[in-house]
């Protein structure tokens, strides 16, 4: 349930508003967007990441979640992930044990 207050507008309203407010500001010339850098691993090498975990190419696929044709398609560079998905690998490559744990908590 909302809270809204007594002018009938609820938080997320407000926020929307906000939000709706600061890009007419950006059209108008009056405001600038605010770009956020973040350190997204460069192309990474995804059979060696899956090498080091020591697991085959189906094992890997099904503990983190990916498909298995992605998967080949990644090692076999016919594709490459995504930012996101670079983050992600990156993650499991440095630790598993915590991307297991959480996939597994998410479950239940």
């Amino acid at each position: 349930m909302t809270k809204k207050t007594k002018r009938g507008t609820t938080a997320r309203g407000r926020s929307i508003m906000k939000g709706l407010k600061e890009f007419q500001e950006f059209l108008e010339g009056k405001r600038k967007l605010v770009v956020h850098h973040f350190n997204i691993p460069d192309p990474i090498d995804v059979r060696a990441i899956r090498e080091r975990s020591g697991l085959t190419q189906r094992e890997f696929a099904s503990r983190f979640a990916i498909s298995p044709r992605t998967l080949q398609d990644w090692e076999h560079r016919r594709r490459d992930p995504d930012s996101a998905i670079r983050a992600y690998l990156t993650v499991i490559d440095r630790n598993p044990k915590a991307v297991r744990q959480a996939l597994e908590n998410r479950a239940k």
